[in-house]
C-alpha cells in the first residue's frame, strides 16, 4: 500500500505536497507529480495538501484512479520517452529536480482550462 497521485493533479502541480514529505518521494514531471512507491512510507502527510484532493492511498483508488495508480509506477519502473533507462528508485527527488517529462498517459491528455 502506497500513496499516489490521481489525475486531477494534472497541469495543477502545486507542489504543497513536496514541501510536507518527510523522506522526499514526490517526483515533479512537466505536467504532474508522482509519488514513488517503493520510497513512500505511507505517512499520509501530503494527503491532506493536496488542493484538487488527488492524493490517495492506492488500495482506495476508483476504477477511473486506477489507472494513475498503475501509470505513477510505470513513472518509475519503465523507460520513458527521451530516457535511455527507467529511473528507478533514486532515493530522493530533491538532487534531481523538476524531470519535465511525463508519462505516455499523461502526456497525452488535453491540456485542463485554467
Amino acid at each position: 500500500m502506497t500513496y499516489v497521485i490521481a489525475g486531477d493533479c494534472v497541469d495543477v502541480t502545486d507542489r504543497s505536497c513536496i514541501d510536507v514529505c518527510p523522506v522526499d518521494c514526490i517526483y515533479e514531471g512537466a505536467r504532474k507529480l508522482y509519488i514513488n512507491p517503493a520510497e513512500c512510507i505511507e505517512c499520509g502527510a501530503c494527503e491532506p495538501e493536496c488542493p484538487v484532493d488527488s492524493i490517495l492511498l492506492d488500495t482506495q483508488a476508483s476504477d477511473a484512479e486506477e489507472t494513475h495508480v498503475k501509470d505513477s509506477a510505470a513513472f518509475f519502473y519503465e523507460v520513458l520517452p527521451g530516457r535511455d533507462a527507467p529511473l528507478g528508485d533514486p532515493g530522493g527527488a530533491r538532487p534531481l529536480g523538476p524531470l519535465g517529462i511525463d508519462t505516455p498517459l499523461v502526456a497525452a491528455l488535453p491540456p485542463k482550462e485554467s
